[in-house]
């Protein structure tokens, strides 16, 4: 059965325990650079844009967000990997919050990106409500998570997987249906659209006996899912739209 919501304490001590590590930039560089351009494009972020993180972790992506011209501030649940990211980017903005709670006004912000966040929550609705909240009419928000049709994230990601891995994951996490999450952020007042994206890098891999399977993964994940008959397969399910 899915939980209705999310258990906030194991949340909080799964992440601290990653920052521990510095472990949680899991794409290369060249992949993150990629994924947050895209990113912002679909929702036409401007330059001097005042763009929240929710879910910013170490910061990696807030870095990029600032890398490419945006005004971020980042907001995670976990106060060590807050701590992580204040430590590694001294000129960004990092605050400790909840995503089903933030600390900023309405209609306060120009942009929202969701990373990789939405599929921790078993009901994002208080989440897409809290988006719409923040951001200014005219503001936009985009979400990027995996993506339940693709075969490697179902297989190894989906609980009714009987290869289904809880290493790395917490008990929260599940990959999301493009359909459901856009009908969750149409609910909360936006107008919605959805793409998808592969050939995401990744250099870091929780199992360390799958871990040698990296090389493979990432050549199949580029190739295969590149033609566009493949589209709503891809890894990753991009929920982006704008508040009217």
């Amino acid at each position: 059965m899915i939980q209705s919501s999310q258990d906030k304490a194991k949340e909080i001590a799964f992440f601290d325990g990653h920052a521990a590590a510095d472990s949680y930039d899991v794409f290369t560089p060249e992949s993150s650079h990629r994924l947050i351009a895209v990113c912002a494009g679909l929702a036409k972020f401007q330059p001097g844009a005042r763009i929240a993180d929710l879910g910013c972790g170490s910061g990696a992506f807030t870095h990029i967000l600032q890398q490419q011209g945006y005004d971020p501030v980042g907001i995670d649940i976990s106060p060590k990997l807050i701590a992580l990211a204040k430590d590694k980017y001294p000129t960004i903005e990092f605050a400790e919050g909840d995503v089903e709670h933030l600390p900023f006004a309405a209609d306060s912000l120009d942009g929202v990106l969701l990373s990789g966040l939405v599929h921790h929550l078993p009901d994002p609705a208080r989440c897409a409500a809290e988006a719409f909240r923040v951001l200014r009419p005219g503001g936009s928000f985009v979400a990027f998570d995996p993506n339940r049709m693709n075969p490697f994230m179902y297989l190894y990601r989906d609980r009714s997987s009987p290869l289904y891995s809880s290493v790395g994951v917490t008990e929260n996490e599940r990959p999301v249906l493009a359909r459901e999450i856009a009908a969750t952020f149409d609910d909360a007042g936006f107008n919605v659209r959805t793409d998808f994206m592969s050939n995401l890098n990744y250099r870091y891999l929780a199992s360390a006996k799958l871990r040698w399977l990296l090389p493979a993964y990432n050549a199949i994940d580029r190739i295969a899912f590149t033609p566009n008959l493949m589209k709503p397969l891809r890894s990753f399910v991009l929920t982006y739209g704008e508040k009217p």
